[in-house]
């Protein structure tokens, strides 16, 4: 096969990032012409014909470009989940932002900075994981920063500059693992079997890299104050795209990463670290942002359930997947209740009294957040817990287990008070009567559908391979 044709050959596999680019292209120059709506609906338009046009790739597993860009179920199945989430949280950022300065702007910015999860969640190279990391930081520090408010600027900043640390000393760990294999593909990080301090240097380095853009503790820190000072539609986009791309990379990583060096047992400690102070702070916060971001740092560590028994254990992949698209369901749809209703424990002090649909709705996704049955966040987790037993992770299991028990007091903070009677019922309470409520109604709604859908046809799965 010739350059041009092998080069149009794996561009033909590349043909939904490309359309991304073009998205977020094709929104900024809409919003230059001051057209946001426009540039919603071009947003909108490329990112579903990308998620379209990936669906013929389900199955396919091959890579290009020399084995620096993979095509397989993660990098895939990131498209089906990553792009139709971002769509929802365009819609969110719509109702939140209609009509206020630079609007077209955010969208273009959510465009590439899902490119840049994407570019996370398909790495075959060190240098993907740095311009993935590079690109999906960028557009987030300006997203943070849009309200540009004393809070938002603040949380903008220590975003910057604990990603600049971070970022910095990934890319620095990094040379160590060229150094040792003399390549910077992950294909070829087999060869640190040769070389544990090497690998050990580089493993830190790569989970601190990855591990700030999950989430993950200890280099959670910049989360809680960057959801609070963001718009809540970027802090729901932050909770799911980047976290998903970086967790995929992640596990991009460790497929190749020899199990010498000893990386499920650090993944399993990071994974404990990261539940536990993400409960456990998230019990004494009374800001409803707040404490959805300590979830999202505590649900970070369940993903790390599936990374432990990558390479060990045939349900690796496929429960990081299942979790991914239940996670980005169940919390999407968190996020749009609190858009409605508001930021404090108090503004939901009777809310299901009030709004019944809107208060089931929340306390589904909170339940299934929590990993209770029969929706989509069970289905996730037990995925997960039997990927980890399967790796010989049966006391990470239990620990997960103990920590979603604590999970359901943390949970309950906010569904106790939309069942009881407030004292001024009816005001703060109610999603607001305003022309854009109706998308953060449609984004909850579907997000509901794609809890409850997935818990069911999860649940005839397993039952299914049971009776087999």
């Amino acid at each position: 096969m010739t350059g041009m044709s092998q080069m149009s050959h794996d561009l033909s596999y590349l043909i939904p990032e490309v359309i991304v680019l073009i998205a977020g292209g094709g929104t900024l120059a809409l919003e230059m012409l001051r057209l946001p709506r426009a540039a919603l609906a071009f947003a909108i338009v490329g990112l579903l014909l990308a998620a379209c046009l990936t669906l013929p790739l389900l199955g396919v597993d091959t890579s290009v470009f020399g084995g620096t860009f993979r095509i397989d179920t993660l990098s895939v199945w990131a498209k089906l989940i990553l792009l139709p989430s971002t769509v929802l949280s365009l819609l969110l950022v719509r109702a939140e932002l209609a009509g206020s300065d630079r609007e077209g702007a955010v969208y273009s910015l959510l465009c590439f900075t899902t490119f840049g999860a994407l570019v996370l969640a398909g790495g075959g190279d060190a240098m993907f994981l740095v311009l993935g990391v590079l690109l999906s930081s960028l557009g987030a520090f300006a997203l943070v920063a849009y309200p540009r408010n004393d809070a938002a600027t603040e949380a903008a900043m220590k975003f910057f500059v604990f990603a600049s640390v971070t970022g910095s000393v990934m890319i620095f760990g990094l040379t160590y693992w060229f150094g040792a294999t003399g390549s910077t593909l992950l294909a070829d990080l087999a060869h640190l079997d040769k070389a544990p301090l090497a690998a050990a240097v580089g493993l830190v380095a790569v989970i601190t890299g990855l591990g700030y853009k999950a989430s993950l503790a200890p280099f959670h820190f910049w989360a809680p104050d960057a959801y609070e000072g963001a718009p809540i539609a970027v802090a729901a986009y932050l909770s799911v795209v980047p976290k998903i791309g970086a967790i995929f990379a992640l596990a991009q990583v460790v497929r190749d990463l020899p199990s010498t060096t000893g990386w499920p047992l650090v993944v399993a400690f990071v994974a404990v670290l990261t539940m536990s102070w993400g409960y456990l702070a998230a019990l004494v916060q009374n800001n409803v942002v707040r404490l959805l971001a300590y979830s999202s740092i505590a649900q970070a560590g369940y993903f790390l359930l599936g990374i432990v028994a990558v390479g060990e254990s045939p349900l690796a992949q496929s429960s990081l997947v299942v979790f991914a698209a239940a996670y980005a369901a169940m919390n999407l749809g968190a996020f749009a209740i609190v858009q409605g209703t508001g930021r404090t424990l108090d503004a939901f002090s009777g809310m299901a009294r009030t709004t019944p649909v809107a208060g089931i709705a929340m306390t589904v996704f909170l339940i299934s957040l929590v990993g209770i049955p029969p929706l989509a966040g069970f289905v996730g987790k037990f995925l997960l817990f039997g990927a980890a037993i399967d790796a010989h992770f049966t006391w990470l299991t239990v620990v997960a287990i103990l920590n979603s028990v604590l999970s359901l007091a943390v949970y309950l903070r906010i569904i106790v008070p939309m069942f009881r009677s407030g004292g001024d019922e009816g005001e703060g309470n109610v999603i607001p009567p305003r022309g854009n409520a109706p998308l953060i109604i449609a984004v909850w709604v579907i997000a509901l559908m794609v809890t409850v859908g997935l818990g069911f046809a999860g649940q005839l799965i397993l039952a299914t391979v049971a009776r087999a």
